[in-house]
């Protein structure tokens, strides 16, 4: 860096930088709460410029610091993130659960890491509540498809604010989360339960509610995976999905979501590394394609933050240009950061020869640089960004927090079927628990003074959890020899299109110890059952559910 353009000596003009620079549509803060859906309705104000510091801080950095500021590696452990902070003028790194042990070491590693860079660094992690979550010791939630089972997007707020709020005690600045994926492939083998639903108005309102709390806690909310994977049966971390949505389907479909999101003001939006022929005939992954990211994203629907590419060690990132050209194609389709590069010496150099060489102008790395410096000035980086440790440990899984995550389980828990009014269970009821997590659930019935039956043939009632079990399910309610079922789907509701000779069903959405301490509850009449099917299962209706 050259030090005589340090970041300390324009920290007051940094926190001068109007809250929407670069960043169409609203800002995330000054939200009221609509009286009819309990959603935040944010502030609506005009996108600004980026302070002028910021377009002259960027022509005091040289080429490499200018890369660097792109890239937001893996690391180690403390050493080996000051070693790429030296060499490489990383922007940013991203927290897995190796490095990230427990609240006051994640803080001090949080503080240690900041002190090392002279600019600012994005410190994100995936957290996006429930199936996804990398820090174990956070308050667990159920997970977007259980919030969306709420249709209350003053929920996903409080879930958001919650999560976003004890990652920023941690010193943690960046999550890449909501999901704004519209999930209508039951048989999608990497979205399912992270998808808020299959309607798109669903998903669009539970999204804004969840990127207003993150930003509302200080953190820099991240809607993905662009242009949209909710219609796939092929995981990208393994292939190339190819999606074949035409524009019509496109724009019916997927693009409401990240439509809401760019209204909303989100901070960050994440690419695909999917194939869409219906939006681009090239081939190209939607990551490396300029059609989808600058033409629709950019150009069509006016996004002016900060775009963060998936994982570039996924498989369906280098399938077809290889890691280090996969940096190169993403940088020239539009992308900003550049997420967990497998060889960050390779693609660091490549960029960096691709500059020199003409193939990304300097002026598109500028706007790149721009957009992500501020973005850490919106998200109040260039102020004091030391947390303390003593206070994270205090914020991290507190009471109050657990009380919310306990009232997203329980307004999530779907009754769909209810014969012969067999829920909630009686008194004296006799009760066989079998399937995944039967363990944890009937302790949970014993708390609530269940009697708990060592086998089928001793119940009254079989309780039977089922976790993406798919067409096995009816088998499994067969083997309960005879006895009245309740089968329960803790992950994808799909499961229940199989369990027709059910006496009950109920979706959770989560096998989590919130949700199925919920589920004991609805089970035993404590609760009433308040979820509606957020997604379409055969021979169930969008929005379907009952009570007691």
């Amino acid at each position: 860096m050259r030090r005589s353009r340090t970041p300390v000596a324009v920290v007051a003009a940094a926190l001068a930088l109007p809250l929407a620079a670069c960043n169409g549509g609203t800002t995330g803060t000054g939200s009221s709460m609509s009286q009819q859906t309990g959603a935040p309705t944010p502030t609506a104000t005009r996108s600004a410029e980026p302070a002028a510091w910021i377009g002259d801080f960027v022509k005091g950095m040289s080429l490499e610091q200018k890369v660097g500021q792109l890239f937001v590696p893996t690391f180690a452990d403390r050493a080996d993130a000051e070693r790429m902070i030296r060499r490489y003028h990383v922007g940013g790194f991203i927290y897995f659960p190796g490095n990230a042990r427990d609240p006051v070491q994640t803080a001090r590693l949080s503080n240690a890491l900041q002190r090392a860079s002279e600019i600012p660094l994005l410190l994100g992690v995936d957290e996006e509540q429930g199936l996804v979550t990398r820090l174990p010791y956070l308050t667990k939630f159920p997970g977007n498809m259980a919030l969306g089972a709420t249709a209350q997007p003053g929920l996903a707020h409080e879930a958001a604010r919650v999560t976003g709020t004890e990652l920023r005690a941690l010193g943690i600045n960046q999550n890449y989360a909501p999901v704004a994926d519209v999930n209508v492939n039951p048989a999608n083998p990497v979205i399912g339960v992270r998808s808020f639903g299959s309607d798109p108005a669903l998903v669009s309102q539970m999204l804004g509610g969840a990127v207003q709390g993150y930003q509302d806690a200080g953190v820099a909310a991240t809607a993905k995976h662009f242009p949209g994977h909710g219609d796939t049966d092929v995981d990208s971390h393994t292939g190339l999905p190819v999606i074949r949505h035409t524009r019509q389907e496109w724009e019916r479909l997927d693009a409401p979501p990240f439509q809401a999101a760019v209204r909303q003001g989100v901070d960050a939006i994440m690419t695909a590394h999917i194939v869409v022929p219906g939006l681009d005939d090239s081939g190209d992954p939607a990551t490396m394609s300029r059609t989808v990211l600058t033409g629709l994203l950019r150009q069509k629907l006016g996004y002016r933050g900060v775009i963060v590419t998936d994982s570039l060690q996924m498989a369906g990132a280098r399938q077809k240009y290889g890691a280090t050209q996969a940096a190169v194609r993403a940088v020239q389709a539009g992308a900003d950061q550049l997420l967990m590069p497998p060889n960050l010496a390779g693609a660091h150099a490549a960029v960096v020869s691709a500059v020199r060489r003409g193939a990304i102008t300097r002026q598109r790395l500028d706007e790149s640089v721009t957009r992500i410096l501020a973005l850490k000035a919106r998200r109040g980086l260039f102020g004091d960004v030391q947390v303390d440790p003593r206070r994270a440990a205090q914020v991290v899984g507190s009471r109050a927090h657990q009380e919310v995550a306990r009232r997203v389980a329980e307004a999530s828990v779907t009754l769909v079927r209810n014969k012969g009014g067999a829920l909630p269970l009686r008194n004296g009821t006799r009760v066989h628990v079998a399937g995944p997590h039967a363990p944890q659930l009937a302790a949970a019935l014993r708390k609530r003074n269940v009697r708990i039956a060592g086998s089928p043939q001793a119940a009254d009632v079989v309780v039977l959890t089922t976790q993406d079990a798919g067409a096995a399910t009816a088998a499994r309610i067969r083997a309960m020899g005879g006895r009245p079922v309740v089968a329960v789907a803790l992950g994808r509701p799909y499961d229940l299109a199989h369990a027709g000779a059910a006496t009950a069903t109920l979706a959770t959405y989560s096998s989590g110890n919130v949700s199925l301490n919920a589920l004991a509850r609805v089970l035993t009449g404590q609760t009433k059952p308040a979820g509606r099917l957020p997604v379409q299962v055969s021979g169930l209706r969008f929005g379907h559910g009952l009570t007691y």
